[in-house]
């Protein structure tokens, strides 16, 4: 009977012992086994910064003033006296044409010029008859003394004679002295031009720049401009490049936020990390479609003392809408949005659903990127918030 009270007793232990471990399991699990722990690659923190909402142009750098130089006389370069990148001043000499053909050309023109001249002094010498009043006397003599019976018939054809001719020579250089004029001013314009040719071979700079490229080398032949006009040899390129802009396009839907004077941030390839401040200068009136698509050019100017920028580099023109500086800051891809676009933000809770409790939140400008965070309940800098 002790022995059977004993076993009882024992079975009775065991089921207690046994209810209270299942019990104190149950109590574990209750507390730490609906902990949840989020992949720390989820997370993120809010921060304090800067932000801008903006649009973003983009184009080419470009020198304010460009300027293609071109020859206005046609030969073959003899000499080269300028390099890209090279500094120049106005009227400093940039290329030497060959000028042997042109000298030649010069001293031709000379000669003609001089037997112009020459022609027009004697035609004008003939047009005055200084012989004719002398001749003119001589027949009156000659008639007198034939009426006299002095002198034959033949002395006095001979004296009459001679005086015609006289006057028809004089009438004839009369008529004459206005070709000569005319020959003499046109060997004088062709000389003038060969000049003018002999001293356009020597191509200088019209402007104060940097040469941006050089297009000819030593014994290329170079076109007039004055023959071929837009088709004449491109001898070099010079810019102004301490002030350029970016000539970018901005789409039909934030043309209306842009206005004139307005601050832009300037970033290239070359200087990744450095941003160059410009501003708005002009925009286009006309829109341009391409691709069912419509935009607008919008030129932003850039002070470039330092030359840092250099033309044709692609830059992105960010033009600033709104900034604001020092504010809490979370990704964009933070932010929770319900049927009603109404903006929450999720936030690590260990006893919460999945880990994690959603809060409502206020936000500011948006760069895309980050958000401005405005408010939100127990957010403050520091604070992690979950990525979805």
């Amino acid at each position: 009977m002790t022995a059977d009270r004993l076993k009882r007793r024992r079975r009775k232990l065991l089921v207690g012992g046994g209810i209270l471990l299942l019990v104190a399991l149950l109590g574990l699990r209750a507390a730490f086994g609906s902990r949840q722990e989020i992949d720390a690659s989820k997370l993120a923190s809010v921060e304090r910064g800067d932000i801008a909402r903006s649009v973003v142009a983009t184009g080419k750098i470009q020198p304010l003033i460009k300027v293609e130089v071109k020859s206005k006389a046609s030969g073959i370069v003899k000499e080269t006296l300028a390099d890209y990148g090279d500094f120049v001043r106005k009227g400093q000499v940039l290329v030497e044409l060959d000028k042997e053909s042109l000298l030649a050309r010069v001293k031709e023109e000379r000669a003609t010029l001089l037997s112009a001249r020459a022609a027009l002094e004697r035609t004008q010498v003939e047009a005055e008859g200084p012989d004719i009043p002398f001749l003119d006397s001589a027949a009156q003599r000659a008639r007198r003394l034939y009426e006299e019976g002095l002198i034959s018939t033949s002395l006095l054809e001979d004296a009459e004679k001679a005086y015609q001719l006289a006057v028809n020579k004089q009438s004839a250089a009369r008529g004459t002295v206005n070709v000569n004029r005319a020959e003499v001013a046109k060997a004088e314009a062709s000389l003038e031009q060969a000049e003018t040719d002999l001293r356009n071979s020597t191509i200088v700079s019209p402007m104060d720049g940097v040469v941006l490229s050089r297009d000819v080398e030593v014994g290329d032949a170079v076109s007039s401009i004055l023959v071929l006009g837009s088709q004449a040899t491109l001898v070099m390129t010079l810019g102004d490049i301490s002030s350029v802009y970016v000539l970018g396009k901005v789409d039909e839907a934030d043309i209306g936020k842009v206005y004139r004077e307005q601050r832009a941030r300037i970033v290239v390839e070359a200087f990744k990390d450095k941003a160059f401040e410009g501003k708005v200068t002009k925009i286009s009136p006309l829109g341009r479609e391409k691709d069912n698509v419509t935009t607008f050019e919008v030129r932003v100017s850039i002070d470039n003392p330092s030359g840092a920028l250099k033309a044709n580099m692609s830059a992105n023109a960010e033009i600033i809408l709104e900034e604001k500086k020092g504010v809490l800051l979370l990704p964009e891809s933070a932010v929770v949005y319900d049927r009603e676009r109404k903006t929450f933000l999720e936030v690590p809770e260990p006893k919460g659903e999945n880990g994690r409790r959603r809060v409502a939140a206020r936000l500011g400008i948006s760069n895309g990127v980050k958000t401005e965070l405005v408010s939100a309940e127990g957010l403050k800098e520091g604070s992690q918030v979950v990525l979805q």
